[in-house]
């Protein structure tokens, strides 16, 4: 993982297993991968069990008890509202989970690693002044690179940094911060409720040229973050979400990218557009000038300019983020993806194939005649599970497009998480529990029929978009294995359809897996790949 990034790795371990109690500790030292352990899970009445990079198991038959429980807390820091402790001096998370009565009853002790050279694949973004935005799922690495982050721009950049440590994640528990965040300084919040203000105190009492804030997630972040950049400070952060989409549906953190709001046109303006009168629009400059998403510890997508690419997705327009990558040899890759037309909030008065609809007077807009229609990817169902969502309303909206969508009241069986901002603004343990494990928390500014509806048309049009994608990228992949197979039979050279670059990579990863050369050649968007003989 790590030797892709020439990356060193620092990890106090020990000091996490000497918490446990004593027979579990024994049988985590006895093994040979102890250091690629990222997790111990102790539930009251059930076996231990631990998860490592490759595999989850459990390590003894014998069931967790109430002492064995009692034992780790007793040697860890104090729980605070977030239900969060910590081991002095190191980057280990201890979550508790706790039954009615608030008895702890559950135990999830994180590894904690901080890892030098995490950000070299997006350093010049960092080092150039404008405030970045992470997004990415849970335990893809955001808070590793957000402390490398910190410690890179107050040691190399000898820039005055301020950490806004919510939950103590990224500089450790205790009053003195880890190491890996260098020479920055540390505020630590006593409630997640009070992030905002810290932030805001941060700025007016200690002077930073740069904040660094992990997971902005309620309403009051945002307008913090967005009074910070406004007062010139360089905003380094992260937050719920995967991709930018994510982002711009959320109508709680939308303003970090500029919010988005309905705008009437006039006539003469709507007739120029070639759209309907009403339409969608960025509502304000951004709060972040770039936004990564981070694919994995190699490989990230960066958008360099979000008012533009909120513009361009708003009104329909092809957009084309940057693709960077770390190869085997540490070497940065930069490409860019093919352009294309998102569908998420299609503004333009374009139809989903990409036509303008001024371009079909006789017929319908956005509708094609037999012979031009597509062949669609099918869709898969979506399990939703409604958290302070009405029921009612929401399989209203569902059938009212024959949405392949489930409700389901298990979040082991759901897809997503959909709430509303009220509920959300609580942080309980439901949601909590629904980020830990990765879940998608989507959040509607009100619980009415209207918003219900606009949620599940933009989720429609996003499963649509993923499906034909996949769809694609499988017909490539088919592609590339009917050409290995024609080399394999005495073919001398086979050429590829034209292609993204990220497809180019997976075909040229076939090559290499069926033992031939391979090679990309032209120019875009005719690019494409050709594989030979060995």
């Amino acid at each position: 993982m790590t030797q892709l990034l020439r990356t060193h790795l620092d990890t106090d371990l020990e000091s996490l297993i000497d918490t446990l109690p004593p027979y579990i500790r024994e049988l985590l030292l006895g093994r040979e991968d102890v250091t690629e352990l990222l997790e111990v899970v102790l539930d009251l009445g059930r076996e231990p069990e631990a998860r490592f990079l490759s595999e989850s198991l459990v390590i003894s038959n014998q069931e967790i008890t109430q002492s064995d429980i009692d034992y780790v807390i007793e040697n860890i820091s104090s729980f605070g509202e977030d239900n969060r402790a910590g081991i002095e001096r190191t980057l280990h998370r201890i979550s508790a989970i706790r039954n009615r009565s608030d008895k702890v009853v559950g135990l999830t002790l994180r590894v904690g690693r901080a890892v030098y050279g995490t950000i070299r694949i997006i350093e010049d973004l960092v080092l150039s002044g404008k405030s970045v935005l992470l997004l990415g799922k849970p335990g893809v690495g955001k808070t590793t690179m957000l402390r490398e982050i910190a410690r890179v721009l107050a040691d190399d950049a000898l820039k005055r940094v301020i950490i806004v440590d919510t939950s103590n994640e990224i500089a450790g528990d205790g009053d003195i911060p880890h190491p890996g965040i260098g020479r920055a300084r540390r505020m630590q919040v006593r409630s997640p409720a009070l992030q905002h203000a810290v932030m805001i105190e941060g700025v007016e009492n200690h002077m930073p040229e740069v904040i660094v804030i992990d997971e902005i997630g309620i309403e009051a972040d945002a307008d913090a973050a967005r009074t910070i950049a406004e007062r010139g400070v360089q905003l380094v952060a992260t937050a719920h979400g995967n991709t930018l989409d994510n982002l711009i549906m959320n109508p709680t953190l939308s303003d970090l990218v500029g919010g988005v709001e309905a705008v009437t046109l006039g006539d003469i303006e709507a007739r120029r557009r070639g759209t309907q009168k009403t339409v969608r629009e960025r509502r304000a400059p951004p709060t972040f000038d770039i936004l990564v998403e981070i694919q994995g510890w190699n490989e990230v997508v960066v958008h360099e300019d979000v008012a533009d690419v909120v513009d361009r997705m708003l009104r329909g327009h092809p957009i084309s983020p940057q693709l960077r990558t770390v190869d085997e040899l540490g070497r940065l890759q930069r490409s860019h993806a093919e352009a294309k037309v998102p569908s998420l909030f299609n503004g333009n008065g374009e139809s989903r194939n990409g036509r303008d609809r001024r371009e079909t007077p006789r017929r319908a807009w956005g509708v094609s005649t037999p012979e031009e229609q597509p062949v669609l990817a099918p869709m898969k169902t979506v399990s939703i599970l409604p958290y302070g969502i009405n029921k009612g309303k929401l399989m209203q909206a569902v059938r009212g497009i024959n949405a392949p969508v489930e409700l389901v009241a298990d979040l082991g069986k759901a897809d997503m998480l959909l709430t509303t901002k009220n509920y959300y603004r609580r942080s309980t343990q439901a949601l909590q529990l629904a980020e830990q494990r990765g879940k998608p928390v989507y959040v509607l500014r009100k619980n009415t029929l209207a918003q219900i509806q606009q949620f599940v048309q933009a989720l429609m049009r996003k499963q649509s978009q993923d499906a034909q994608m996949e769809l694609e990228h499988s017909e490539a992949i088919d592609e590339a294995e009917q050409a290995a197979s024609r080399l394999e039979e005495g073919e001398m050279q086979v050429k590829l359809s034209p292609q993204a670059a990220y497809v180019r990579h997976l075909q040229h990863k076939i090559a290499n897996e069926r033992g031939v050369y391979s090679s990309s050649e032209g120019r875009e968007p005719k690019r494409h790949v050709v594989m030979y003989r060995r």
